[in-house]
């Protein structure tokens, strides 16, 4: 066992010494699972023959009993846990979710009943913050200092707003240009809490965006061309796949081509070519363009023209418009180098 697992250790023995009833250590121990799994205040209740309103009450009335020891530094241990734990969340950007304070303060991952103990010492520290699990925020732990419970669930609401508002995912830089914080860190470690959000490559959006948090293979080859910013071969989205965070090994070519075909968000504009139909490509053929060129200029262009137009929307040689220019069905050579519909 290493320092820093023996200063929680302690910390928790002794805090848990104080308590002079052994049914009211029992419900502490049962409750923030030091022992064992963490329970509920029914199977408390049932296993003590008391309420579940008893033993919320006596949970509340012990916890309180022992915030209030530690303030009068009545817990030695504790002291000296809290000074660890302070330490590391200074590094982690002022809070963190209780497992990656834990994999920081154990260098690893941290076992169930040392989470139980971490969340415990938060739970009785006036120096710490601890905010539990729940629909919208992940279990956390942060220096009571810089806010309280309610100070930091606002802290994480306002980001993921600011997110929600921007309508697209935002990098940290850009985070810390909109909001008032004294390091990117801090604004890292509050959204890191929050179960709406999502990152890659340190971009921050809803978890809902497949920009940040790629769910299928189709995700993952938008990501990997909006990444890229200009069109890639299918065999380039599949190597860069492979050797990304988001590698799969079972990937290939072939499964990317297919993919890439279904999707209405990629569009083919060359042998094996693709882009994004966000960046202004439209689906079709080398016809289809020039038809749609002539409905917009609604005049006779040139063929210079056409293929300008053609060459900016697909990677294709020249010689390929000329030749989809030689359907006399739809189109109609009004002298040496203009055409029209026909």
């Amino acid at each position: 066992m290493d320092q820093n697992q023996k200063t929680i250790n302690q910390a928790v023995i002794d805090s848990v010494n104080l308590i002079e009833q052994s049914r009211e250590r029992e419900i502490i121990a049962r409750r923030f699972g030091l022992k064992e799994k963490r329970e509920t205040l029914e199977e408390i209740g049932e296993f003590l023959s008391i309420t579940r309103e008893r033993v919320r009450q006596l949970e509340k009335a012990i916890t309180i009993r022992l915030r209030l020891a530690a303030e009068d530094n009545d817990i030695p241990a504790l002291v000296s846990a809290e000074k660890l734990i302070v330490r590391n969340l200074t590094e982690l950007g002022r809070v963190a979710t209780v497992e990656k304070l834990g994999e920081k303060i154990f260098d690893r991952p941290a076992k169930r009943e040392e989470l139980a103990s971490l969340i415990f010492i938060a739970s009785i520290s006036s120096t710490l913050t601890y905010l539990s699990d729940s629909d919208s925020y992940y279990s956390a732990i942060g220096i009571a200092e810089y806010g309280d419970e309610k100070k930091l669930k606002e802290r994480i609401d306002e980001i993921v707003k600011l997110i929600r508002s921007n309508k697209k995912p935002m990098s940290i830089s850009e985070l810390d240009n909109a909001l008032n914080y004294e390091h990117p860190d801090h604004i890292r470690a509050i959204a890191s809490i929050s179960k709406s959000l999502s990152s890659l490559n340190d971009n921050w959006g809803l978890i809902s965006w497949p920009s940040v948090n790629p769910k299928n293979i189709r995700d993952k080859i938008y990501v990997v061309l909006e990444d890229n910013g200009k069109p890639m071969h299918f065999k380039e989205i599949a190597n860069s796949i492979r050797a990304s965070k988001l590698r799969r090994s079972n990937v290939t070519e072939q499964a990317i081509h297919n993919e890439l075909i279904k999707d209405e968000r990629f569009i083919l504009i060359g042998r094996g070519i693709y882009a994004l139909k966000s960046w202004g490509y439209e689906p079709g053929t080398v016809k289809d363009i020039i038809i749609r060129t002539m409905k917009a200029e609604n005049a006779p262009l040139t063929r210079e023209q056409i293929v300008k137009a053609v060459l900016k929307a697909r990677n294709v040689k020249e010689t390929t418009v000329l030749l989809s220019l030689q359907d006399k069905k739809t189109f109609k050579k009004l002298d040496k180098n203009s055409y029209t519909l026909a």
